[in-house]
Parts: structure tokens; C-alpha cells; sequence
């Protein structure tokens, strides 16, 4: 029961914290125009993994397999993954890295998990058989659950994925700006 608790508090503080990341990222990075080059690079293919995820997600009434859901079970977090991965490359500090490993070591597993009770709950018996065969984060080269399914623009529209791309815009300006302050 405790764990349960703990766990709803974690849940619930999960975006706050983020928020207050994002604040010290921009703090603590050192970034340079190389930097966020490659940084950028890498977030896009998280954007990317992201907008093809979401494409495909009908929340909470049909269990998702097609897409990027039959490389892996979890593409969203993969593509925040990438993203989180590609602002620490962009940020240059070690001390982002920490927070990144901190934060996504916390709460990502506590997520993952949270979903994988309710897909069991709201699916019974096709989860059971797509978890026997997808990969739960990493993704795998080859098609696990061959699903028809396609991307669906008003999906991606009605499950807000355009938050994910303004927040990185976002994130990217202001490493932008701060590499131009920085070099003054």
C-alpha cells in the first residue's frame, strides 16, 4: 500500500519536476552551436518516433500495435527518450545529464508500469499476447505484431502530440539565446 501511495505522489509531482528540469537544463547547459546541431538532430527523431506514435494511439479503446507499437510497447517513452537525450547532448553539462538519468530513471519506470496495469486491465488477453512479443522500451528491428493500421493525422491532433514539438521549440530557442549571450 505504501508503494501505491508513494507512487501516486510521484505521478502527480511528475510534470512540476519536469518543469522545474527544464529551468535548471537551461541553468547548468553550456551549449554550442555544434552542440545544438546534434542536439536538435536527435530530438527530431524523437519527434518524430513521437508524431508516428500518436498517429496510431486511440487512448484506452483499442490496444495500439500498429506503427511503431510493433517495434516496441512503449514508443512514446522511447521518443522522450531521444528527446531528453538530444537536449543533454545540446545542453553540454554533465550536470544536466544527471538530472536526465535522475528523472527519467524515477519516472519513467513508475509510468511504464502504471500502463502496463491498465493495458492488462483494458485488454486482458490481446496485451498478454502482444507483451509475449513486443519489446516493452527499446525498439527491435523487426515488426514484432504485424498490425494493419495507419497514421492518422486527427489522431495525432486529438492526442496534442503538437505539445511535445512547441515545448522543444521552445527549449531550443532558448539554447539558442543563451549560446548567442554566450558569446558576446
Amino acid at each position: 500500500m505504501a508503494k501505491t501511495h508513494w507512487e501516486e505522489i510521484l505521478n502527480r509531482l511528475r510534470v512540476r519536476i519536469g518543469l522545474i528540469i527544464a529551468m535548471m537544463v537551461v541553468i547548468l547547459s553550456r551549449p554550442t552551436w555544434v552542440s545544438i546541431y546534434i542536439g536538435v538532430f536527435i530530438t527530431l527523431l524523437g519527434l518524430t518516433v513521437r508524431a508516428w506514435a500518436s498517429g496510431h494511439l486511440r487512448k484506452e479503446k483499442i490496444l495500439a500495435v500498429s506503427g511503431p507499437y510493433s517495434y516496441s510497447r512503449n514508443p512514446l517513452y522511447f521518443g522522450n527518450f531521444l528527446l531528453g537525450v538530444g537536449i543533454v547532448v545540446g545542453a553540454q553539462s554533465l550536470w544536466v545529464l544527471g538530472l536526465f538519468i535522475l528523472y527519467y530513471g524515477i519516472f519513467y519506470p513508475l509510468i511504464i508500469r502504471r500502463e502496463r496495469s491498465r493495458m492488462r486491465e483494458l485488454f486482458p488477453e490481446q496485451y498478454e499476447e502482444y507483451r509475449k512479443r513486443v519489446p516493452l522500451f527499446f525498439p527491435s528491428l523487426r515488426k514484432h505484431f504485424p498490425a494493419g493500421g495507419r497514421w492518422s493525422r486527427s489522431l495525432y491532433l486529438q492526442n496534442k502530440e503538437y505539445r511535445a514539438l512547441q515545448g522543444t521549440i521552445l527549449i531550443w530557442l532558448v539554447l539558442a539565446a543563451k549560446v548567442l549571450i554566450l558569446n558576446r
